[in-house]
């Protein structure tokens, strides 16, 4: 069976909307003012525009038209726990997922003892053995600066209750996260293709030479199946099909290897320039490298993905 991998009309709506809404919104300096902190009024307005709420009961819309929210925030590279809230609003029970979803708290979801946004998560999960857990903090949270700049946090927990098998919400999770990191890698490849075509070196654009546009046409090949990926996952996760499991984390695989390595690639042409922080890249290519270590992971679904491949 074939899958139309391009939006619908409503879809197309939701990416649309929130890119404008990034484009006011959410800009490169405001990305960068914000490394180390928390975007709340920015998180409210998100939670304002129903984007937290999508791929719930209550929401308006499912896995697909969080997929195209989240191409348009990877973009912007929109800070924030995304995917996870995402995986949070499909396991908490209503009054915490209403909470969750209006923006009221943030959600800490990984593994004990070092939590991603720990610092300023009013609620934590831990997933583990196929099942996620609402955790209750116990004692101090200790800031750990981290290389993407958002705020973590070790801090010892204690399993509160039990809040059933993760596998649907996990597959949510990975979908949203391979799109929003095949979003934000395109959007650094836009950003060096202009850059190599005004920069000249030998009375020549870079882009000119073969050792800079070969580079820079896989690094776009790559993000674009890693995209297709993602949306195909969202298709299968509506669907509610078997292989909705696997999809999800192929996606998540193919966009954390696409998003890094045009992280690696553009890092090198752009030079000293590119590791600088007031510089034109490095908020993204830091934001790639922590999503694409970032828990949760599921060894199972990886393990046969890869198997899938006969690697």
């Amino acid at each position: 069976m074939s899958i139309d991998l391009g939006f619908d009309d409503g879809q197309q709506a939701v990416f649309d909307s929130l890119s404008q809404f990034c484009a006011d919104r959410c800009s490169e300096e405001v990305v960068k003012s914000l490394a180390g902190g928390f975007p709340d009024s920015l998180w409210r307005e998100l939670a304002e525009l129903g984007v937290l709420a999508l791929a719930t009961a209550e929401g308006d819309g499912g896995a697909l038209e969080a997929v195209a929210a989240c191409e348009a925030l990877g973009r912007a590279v929109f800070p924030g726990p995304i995917a996870s809230t995402f995986l949070a609003t499909q396991v908490l029970p209503a009054a915490d997922r209403a909470l969750v979803a209006e923006g009221g708290t943030v959600v800490a979801v990984g593994s004990p003892p070092l939590w991603p946004w720990a610092p300023v998560a009013g609620i934590f999960i831990e997933v583990a053995d196929g099942r996620a857990w609402r955790c209750t903090p116990r004692g101090e949270v200790v800031a750990v600066e981290t290389l993407g700049g958002e705020p973590w946090g070790r801090v010892r927990v204690e399993r509160e209750a039990d809040l059933g098998p993760v596998d649907p919400a996990l597959s949510l999770y990975e979908l949203t996260l391979a799109a929003y990191l095949a979003a934000a890698g395109t959007q650094l490849v836009e950003i060096t293709a202009d850059h190599v075509r005004t920069r000249k070196q030998f009375g020549k654009a870079l882009g000119e030479f073969q050792a800079v546009a070969h580079p820079l046409a896989d690094c776009s090949m790559a993000l674009a199946a890693a995209t297709g990926l993602a949306r195909a996952a969202g298709f299968h996760f509506d669907a509610q099909a078997e292989c909705t499991r696997v999809a999800a984390a192929a996606a998540r695989l193919s966009a954390c290897r696409a998003a890094v390595e045009a992280a690696q690639v553009c890092h090198q042409l752009f030079g000293a320039l590119g590791i600088t922080l007031e510089g034109p890249v490095f908020h993204i290519s830091r934001r790639i490298r922590q999503l694409a270590s970032q828990p949760p992971d599921d060894a199972s679904a990886r393990a046969e993905v890869i198997g899938g491949f006969g690697l």
